[in-house]
């Protein structure tokens, strides 16, 4: 369908159900995006292809705190014993405070045709505001340039922006979390922790494919965590958490290293300006492959292949003796091989 228009029958993707004060995004999806600042628009520019929900707020949804949920299960194509071994295609579901926002089911991504399904690969949660250095407004209204876009300037600097929008951030907008819970069945093989797991090897991945995921200056992608280093401000100790101030007097302290202000990690914190808590996976799923994992065996030594080298060890003692005995008797009577010289 076109941005802006509802999707016809058999134009969008099915098995999508929206919950109270929901609708479909109808300017999200398979648009041509092209931003301002595009250089090389074959590389950069893109069609998109997400599924997305609107669900309405009012005032007072901005005034306290509310909760989140994601509940995502994931496709299965032996099944189990409940559903009788039938495939599934799993879900994803959204909650706002409990309230139901949006389920997308995998048959509906299956009946598409084209290859999509629910993810199932190693995911990692990136909580940002998204905010884009245009705003997510790239179609420019009549009159306006969009040269710039700042909620602090004059009609050019504005005039990009939806109606009501700098509005939202006056006098100031903070995004702060109270915590992130992750919850996994522990009894269904299906759900692992880790970023590289037996069903998904990424980390053998990229090691094959090193090229296609390494920026300018780069020897390898894959980089061992940094625990401190980072460059820091030498000012008092501060409890604000922030990576000049090395994640706050809790996380470590800032000290002068080689004439620079380095961070020093205190325990159970790491990166680079110990921002983060350490944390390890208690299984590794993924292990170094060996010759036997490609099919190929070396020699074994086992009990009967030790038995059968002691015993052609003894054969080969056996059939030498009588040959080295008949040499040395030929020596003792006088016998010479034919490159013996006699002395002059």
């Amino acid at each position: 369908p076109g941005a802006g228009w509802w999707p016809a029958p058999g134009q969008w993707y099915s098995n999508l159900t929206g919950g109270m004060n929901t609708s479909l995004n109808i300017a999200f999806y398979g648009s041509y995006n092209h931003f301002l600042d595009d250089t090389d628009p074959a590389s950069q520019d893109y069609w998109s292809d997400a599924i997305s929900y609107n669900r309405q707020l009012n005032e007072s949804h901005f005034g306290k705190m509310h909760r989140y949920r994601v509940e995502w299960d994931l496709p299965d194509k032996k099944g189990n014993k409940e559903n009788n071994y039938t495939e599934t295609f799993g879900y994803i579901r959204w909650f706002l405070d409990d309230e139901f926002i949006l389920e997308i089911k995998g048959e509906g991504l299956k009946a598409a045709g084209t290859g999509g399904e629910i993810s199932s690969e190693p995911m990692y949660m990136l909580l940002n505001t998204a905010i884009s250095s245009q705003w997510g407004f790239p179609k420019c209204p009549a009159a306006c340039p969009c040269s710039a876009y700042d909620c602090h300037g004059g009609f050019q600097e504005t005039c990009g922006f939806a109606g009501g929008f700098c509005d939202t951030l006056n006098p100031g907008a903070e995004y702060k979390i109270n915590w992130v819970r992750v919850y996994q069945d522990k009894n269904d093989p299906k759900q692992k922790v880790g970023c590289s797991t037996t069903e998904r090897p990424t980390k053998t991945f990229i090691e094959a494919h090193e090229e296609k995921y390494m920026r300018a200056g780069d020897v390898h992608p894959l980089k061992p965590i940094r625990k401190g280093g980072g460059t820091c401000s030498l000012t008092p100790p501060t409890d604000e958490i922030y990576p000049e101030s090395c994640g706050g007097s809790s996380h470590g302290v800032c000290s002068l290293k080689n004439k620079l202000p380095l961070c020093e990690c205190h325990e159970k914190w790491t990166g680079p300006h110990c921002m983060n808590p350490e944390g390890y996976d208690d299984i590794i799923w993924e292990h170094r492959e060996t010759l036997g994992d490609l099919g190929f065996w070396g020699p074994s030594f086992g009990q009967g292949m030790g038995i059968g080298l002691v015993v052609c060890v003894l054969l080969g003692i056996l059939l030498a003796a009588p040959v080295v005995l008949k040499m040395g008797r030929r020596r003792m009577e006088g016998y010479r091989s034919v490159e013996y010289e006699p002395e002059v």
